[in-house]
């Protein structure tokens, strides 16, 4: 369940005490009326099932409450409530397969900001997974995935694109591509650095047969999991299972083939160079590809539910209406 908080305007405070009446999924209703101060108006507060929540909030922005006041909504770790529970049956679907589009680009548009911390992030990791590449050491190339914060732009184009966001999708693609660019350029001179110091030679990259080697050898199976990676990161984001995305971090190569590129071109080796941007290309597509793909097929099976759930609540208001 969710707890959903509204500030609303005086003058529409009984249109939204009756939409939260008849909305299906909804429990617990408080109306104090005054008490807003900023912006001021009524407050009103609810509980609501997750799965009715988007349609709830698509309906209330219809009447303009996310320009004159304000909605809130926010998990509720324990409901000990008769009505609550029955709320949640009466729920189209079922909790875990509900998808809140407006908290999936909340969650998205936050991570995809060019910070100081996400720029910061990024480039440790490629710096961490470079250290990785040249030492061949497997262990530092799967701790540079589990930092690296480039999933949050990749949903985000995902979910931009699926739900007609353009400009959200395009400030999500600009902090993937900022973020890569300017982790390869620091590490190529962190490469630079390391090998004046004697602890880096073009030697340590040229190895082969070793276990890094995959991270500048694309190949067929590089998609596949790169497409199964972005289908698991996207359901752990819409269904908030979010542990699973430290899985998918360290099952695709996105940071570690742009260190293994920015060490490639620190020593002018074209042929790794090549092969580890494509290898990222295949990865960033891939998941964009399999996350857009996973978000559509959600959208779809949820307006269904939507619509059946409609059409059976107006059959039973039939049936009751002829008897």
């Amino acid at each position: 369940m969710l707890q959903l908080r509204i500030i609303c305007p005086a003058d529409r405070t009984d249109r939204v005490t009756a939409l939260l009446r008849r909305a299906v999924g909804t429990a617990n209703l408080v109306v104090l009326p005054g008490a807003g101060r900023d912006p001021a108006g009524d407050l009103v507060a609810c509980d609501v099932a997750r799965e009715a929540a988007d349609e709830l909030t698509d309906e209330l922005r219809e009447l303009r409450l996310h320009e004159d006041g304000s909605i809130t909504l926010q998990d509720i770790a324990v409901s000990l409530s008769k009505r609550a529970e029955r709320a949640e049956r009466e729920a189209p679907g079922e909790p875990a397969d509900a998808v809140l589009w407006e908290e999936l680009l909340e969650a998205t548009h936050e991570e995809s900001t060019v910070s100081a911390t996400y720029l910061a992030f990024m480039t440790v990791a490629v710096m961490i997974a470079a250290c990785g590449v040249l030492l061949d050491n497997a262990i530092l190339i799967v701790g540079a995935m589990a930092v690296g914060p480039e999933f949050g732009p990749l949903a985000g184009v995902s979910a931009g694109l699926v739900l007609g966001r353009l400009r959200e999708a395009g400030r999500s693609l600009t902090a993937l591509l900022t973020g890569f660019a300017v982790a390869m350029a620091v590490t190529t001179l962190f490469t630079l650095a390391l090998d004046a110091a004697g602890l880096f030679g073009p030697d340590m990259l040229a190895r082969e047969d070793g276990p890094t080697e995959f991270v500048w050898q694309p190949g067929h199976l590089s998609l596949v999991v790169a497409l199964l990676a972005g289908i698991a990161g996207t359901l752990s984001l819409t269904s908030e299972k979010s542990g699973a995305l430290i899985g998918v971090a360290i099952s695709v190569t996105t940071v570690p083939a742009a260190a293994n590129a920015a060490a490639a071109l620190a020593y002018g080796d074209l042929r790794e160079l090549r092969g580890s941007g494509q290898q990222l290309a295949v990865n960033l597509i891939g998941i964009v590809a399999a996350g857009a793909l996973t978000l559509l097929v959600q959208k779809t099976l949820l307006e269904r539910t939507k619509r059946r759930e409609r059409a059976l609540a107006e059959q039973r208001a039939a049936d009751g209406a002829g008897r």
